[in-house]
């Protein structure tokens, strides 16, 4: 019984210990991950392309951003010259894509 009672209370240990490592490598900052403007554009930027492809996105600079609540709004420009409309993504400042659309 003993022998089963200390074996119970290592595996305890080691399950709280590795609870508590797991949680000591995760890192949320506190104003996200996409805490201004300048960073919320970039990573728009990068997703973008990726579906639309490098050259409409850069046709479409500089990109504009407004927060609403806690989701960045974030779309192309377009000229006179071009046809069509522009791509916008929404954000969270988490991260998390919101919403894409062209």
């Amino acid at each position: 019984m003993r022998f089963l009672r200390k074996n119970a209370m290592i595996i305890l240990f080691l399950y709280a210990l590795e609870a508590g490592a797991q949680n000591m490598h995760e890192y949320s900052p506190v104003e996200g991950y996409l805490p201004d403007s300048a960073t919320a554009i970039a990573v728009a930027e990068i997703i973008l392309k990726k579906i639309y492809g490098i050259d409409q996105i850069e046709k479409q600079r500089p990109f504009v951003a407004s927060l609403s609540g806690e989701v960045w709004k974030i779309s192309g420009s377009t000229n006179s010259a071009q046809l069509g409309g522009v791509a916008s993504i929404d954000l969270q400042k988490n991260g998390r894509v919101v919403r894409v659309s062209h």
